[in-house]
């Protein structure tokens, strides 16, 4: 059984300290240990990229696998919101208000600039010692 199967599966650039920030914030805020995560340099992330059409070279896109659907940009974003309970589903439902139309754009506009807004690290992200059950390859 694959761990998308089990577990929703959110795969981040592991060296975007954006999408580092935004693992930190799964990792403080969903308890319940719902989501795992994979970087896309990994294996597992970069096999995730490309089974949902996405490119593992040059991802603009955040991408979360659950039950075997891909959602990608904004609809990802507001669909893991709306797992980790107030004031996040609010937020959530306000992102899904919004018409992608206007959502979708802005949101790949920022991950096109991702390194440039907010800095690249030089390797991924290592998970510390006790978040390391949620973290794929």
């Amino acid at each position: 059984m694959s761990p998308e199967s089990r577990h929703a599966v959110i795969v981040f650039d592991g060296v975007c300290v954006l999408c580092s920030r935004w693992v930190d914030f799964i990792l403080r805020h969903d308890r319940a240990g719902r989501f795992r995560l994979a970087a896309m340099q990994g294996q597992h992330g970069r096999a995730l990229l490309v089974a949902h059409g996405l490119s593992p070279d040059d991802p603009v896109s955040f991408l979360l696998v659950d039950q075997g659907q891909g959602y990608s940009d904004t609809d990802a974003i507001a669909r893991v919101l709306g797992q980790l309970g107030a004031p996040w589903r609010i937020a959530g439902a306000t992102l899904r208000a919004i018409p992608r139309r206007l959502r979708d754009p802005a949101y790949r506009w920022i991950a096109r600039h991702r390194y440039r807004l907010f800095g690249r690290r030089a390797q991924c992200r290592l998970p510390e010692p006790e978040q390391a059950w949620r973290f794929i390859d």
